[in-house]
């Protein structure tokens, strides 16, 4: 070829890659999830999410304490221990009033990355920081260790070859901490196994509006997730549908007794989102947050501390707005690390 054709199509090419041209593969971008992975601490800009759950990200986030008098976080390899500041004060407030409704304290799961974004693995939510799992295993009464906290696993609610819950393991204390997340106003869904969402039809008297946030959903036998609304001053935040009225208990939730949904797919298996997601697939800001300088240090942008052993008592109440108002918490805010 001659130069003036190897200029051409060397024009043609850099042309083709400045207006994104299809023919460039989409696997010339580098995965999100790689980059959001690589962040060990959140933006320090104002608190915001963007985005949808399975596919955005925030700033602004904070993580909840490895320890607190009501909770112990788990799995603390994964660093998915950050949130929005709003999640955060709602995973302690949540840990500090079950426990006197009788659930001796929160094992928090996974919550989000430091920036959000998609994750190196696992979950397809939990990306723009308002996504919590929460253990339906009871905190013991000892500090756990790192080693525990790594290779424990969450105790299932579901009997082994069965859709039912175990009536051996499941206690009036683990209605208790559900229906006090649901009573929350900002908390829009709770995610549990069909099993334990038919318990909870079977057996909760009185007051059963806040059964409606609670979803039946495959999983979610030995958590559930909880998963809150777009908070105020976070403007680029999708929210998602409303939930149906009524408490659930209907045909929707009989269909999980069927066979149709255990059904194996058919079909080649598809990638998942996650694996294949670039940032052209997610909001402009999310390149921002991935550039926005870094907190002061993880100390600084992080909530609680200070293990106690707590003795829960007290009744839970008959109705979901019977629950006392607690006073706001105070979230440290983020400050950017100083230029050197």
């Amino acid at each position: 070829m001659s130069f003036p054709g190897r200029v051409r199509r060397l024009a043609l090419a850099f042309a083709a890659i400045a207006f994104g041209a299809t023919s460039i593969p989409a696997n010339a971008d580098p995965l999100a999830k790689d980059l959001f992975g690589a962040h060990r601490l959140p933006a320090a800009t104002n608190a915001e999410s963007f985005g949808f759950y399975s596919k955005g990200c925030f700033s602004g986030g904070v993580a909840i304490a490895t320890d607190g008098p009501t909770w112990q976080a788990m799995r603390l390899s994964r660093n998915r221990r950050w949130g929005h500041p709003e999640l955060i004060a709602t995973l302690e407030r949540l840990s500090r009033e079950a426990s006197r409704d009788g659930w001796p304290g929160l094992l928090i799961g996974d919550i989000s990355q430091p920036r959000g974004g998609p994750m190196l693995t696992g979950h397809a939510s939990h990306q723009i920081g308002l996504d919590a799992d929460i253990w339906l295993t009871p905190m013991p009464n000892r500090t756990l260790t790192a080693s525990e906290r790594e290779n424990i696993g969450a105790t299932s609610m579901i009997k082994k070859d069965s859709l039912h819950v175990d009536d051996r393991l499941w206690t009036p204390a683990h209605a208790a901490v559900l229906k006090r997340a649901a009573s929350y106003g900002n908390v829009e869904r709770i995610l549990v196994h069909p099993g334990i969402k038919k318990k909870l039809c079977d057996t909760v008297k009185g007051d059963r509006s806040w059964l409606r946030k609670v979803r039946p959903y495959w999983g979610h036998d030995a958590h559930f997730h909880l998963r809150i609304g777009c908070p105020s001053g976070s403007a680029g935040c999708k929210g998602q549908e409303g939930t149906p009225r009524g408490d659930g208990c209907d045909s929707s939730l009989a269909w999980w007794f069927t066979e149709e949904p255990w059904r194996p797919a058919k079909g080649p298996a598809k990638p998942r989102s996650r694996d294949i997601m670039t940032m052209a697939s997610l909001p402009a800001a999310c390149r921002v947050v991935l550039n926005a300088p870094e907190p002061v240090s993880e100390a600084a942008v992080t909530f609680g501390g200070g293990r106690t052993t707590i003795a829960a008592s007290g009744a839970v109440p008959v109705t979901a707005n019977a629950f006392a108002a607690t006073p706001e918490t105070a979230i440290p805010l983020p400050q950017p690390r100083p230029f050197d």
